[in-house]
């Protein structure tokens, strides 16, 4: 059973005092309650004792325990003596329901109903599957005709690679893992930005790493002078980064910023773990920069799973021999190989991939233009910016209530990750990532579901002190 300290659960809820209406116990419950929700607290958990939780938040602990009381009876922890209490979900005639009712959206996932070519990839596939059935079924580095074809995909790209430089994963987010548990230990420095992809994030802080986190925004991209001084001050094993279309502000790093990460990360040694996932998906008519590694050593990381389909789960590793070789061993610790199948649809897929993405970006444009539209006539007082490329909207919703934003939404119908899941230390509680996957007809029904939850909110927006609420707009 994992245990979370008083100190890192004040963390996960910093600022859940701000703007509170009501009695402080009830949102100390919310934000625990929307931590179980989202997942950020997990199912077994052991909360810190009412006391010690008390006196990290500077409260009585009749108010914690009150604020625990009203998760038990919600049925969101369990008191179990000897253990203290427990986190949980609410169950329904001794079965746990799925928190995802059957009539809500779900806006906490960004992903695209898959594209057609799916299921046509997936027959020609289906006739190859034969060939390999008299085969082990699996291996670390993945089938030699799928690691052939992302290699070919690179060089094309400008990135002269061999097979022997790819290896095949479970998808991006398995990479992600297998490369921090292959290169970190525990204490080792990891560069991240911030907001950033979440699981990500969890992944590094699960090998041990000690993030340092760089600032990167819908407008202005990454802070150059944060980034510079934490690879100078820090000297990190490891940075992950997506320069491309970024999740979730949707920003794109300039070709002279990644020259200069190149050779920051070559001055201090470090590995750079390069997102490219949601690669491909500029929006506004860009010309898509050559793969980072053209520039310099660095680990490329791709999937198939945000531009064809996140059921699709196959990805893959490109980077030097030694390196996949290394990864390789470490993966015996974990799993044996990707699906077979999988790998053989990614090979069917990758010739029509270009067409691929373009349909996609035909689709997400129209997304992005008609979520604006929506958000502006339905929640004028929040701000969308003008996303360039990617699947999703980082919006300034203007006060510090983005976790109440997201709980409240719940029982209007959507469900949608608060902004603070994307920071490293509960920062972004003034924005939400919005994404614009889904055709207008759902869009729309967000949309009213947002605007229903901001009504209930934030009923007097402007109640903050003078010039704080006109900052954000």
């Amino acid at each position: 059973m994992t245990s979370v300290s008083a100190r890192a659960l004040a963390a996960l809820i910093l600022g859940w005092r701000d703007h509170v209406s009501g009695p402080a116990y009830g949102a100390l419950a919310d934000r625990i309650r929307l931590l179980i929700l989202d997942g950020r607290l997990a199912l077994g958990a052991r909360l810190p004792a009412e006391r010690e939780l008390a006196a990290q938040l500077q409260l009585s602990r009749t108010t914690v325990s009150a604020a625990y009381a009203d998760l038990r009876d919600g049925g969101y922890l369990d008191s179990v003596r000897g253990s203290g209490s427990v986190a949980r979900l609410p169950s329904r005639g001794g079965y746990q329901h799925d928190v995802l009712a059957v009539d809500q959206l779900d806006f906490s996932k960004a992903v695209l109903p898959a594209h057609p070519a799916v299921a046509d990839a997936a027959q020609r596939a289906m006739s190859h599957l034969s060939s390999f059935l008299g085969e082990s079924g699996f291996d670390v580095l993945g089938l030699r005709v799928a690691r052939q074809a992302l290699a070919d995909r690179y060089t094309a790209r400008g990135l002269p690679t061999d097979a022997d430089e790819i290896l095949i994963t479970v998808g991006a987010q398995h990479g992600i893992a297998l490369l921090a548990n292959t290169l970190l230990s525990r204490g080792d420095r990891a560069i991240v930005e911030s907001p950033s992809y979440p699981h990500a994030v969890e992944a590094l802080r699960a090998a041990g790493a000690r993030l340092s986190t760089v600032p990167v925004t819908a407008e202005d991209g990454w802070d150059v002078a944060v980034l510079e001084q934490s690879f100078q001050r820090t000297s990190p094993v490891l940075a992950y980064l997506m320069p491309d279309s970024h999740n979730p502000t949707g920003a794109t790093m300039p070709l002279a910023l990644r020259e200069q990460v190149v050779a920051l990360a070559a001055e201090q040694g470090t590995t750079l773990l390069i997102d490219e996932t949601i690669g491909g998906l500029e929006l506004d008519g860009q010309t898509p920069l050559p793969p980072f590694a053209t520039l310099g050593r660095a680990v490329m990381l791709g999937s198939l799973g945000k531009s064809v389909w996140g059921g699709l789960r196959v990805g893959w590793m490109r980077a030097d021999r030694e390196l996949i070789q290394r990864v390789a061993r470490r993966r015996f610790a974990t799993d044996l190989g990707t699906p077979v199948f999988e790998q053989l649809i990614l090979v069917e897929l990758l010739p029509e991939l270009d067409r691929i993405l373009a349909d996609r970006r035909v689709y997400l444009r129209a997304s992005r233009d008609h979520l604006a539209k929506r958000l502006a006539e339905a929640i004028p007082e929040w701000r969308m910016p003008h996303v360039t490329g990617g699947i999703a909207a980082w919006v300034n919703i203007g006060l510090p209530i983005s976790s109440q934003v997201a709980l409240a939404a719940r029982s209007h119908g959507l469900v949608i990750a608060a902004g603070s899941r994307f920071g490293v230390d509960g920062l972004f509680e003034r924005f939400l990532r919005i994404p614009f996957t889904y055709p207008p007809d759902v869009i729309d029904r967000g949309v009213e579901a947002l605007a229903a939850t901001w009504r209930s909110v934030a009923r007097s927006p402007l109640s903050l002190p003078d010039g704080e609420y006109a900052q954000v707009m």
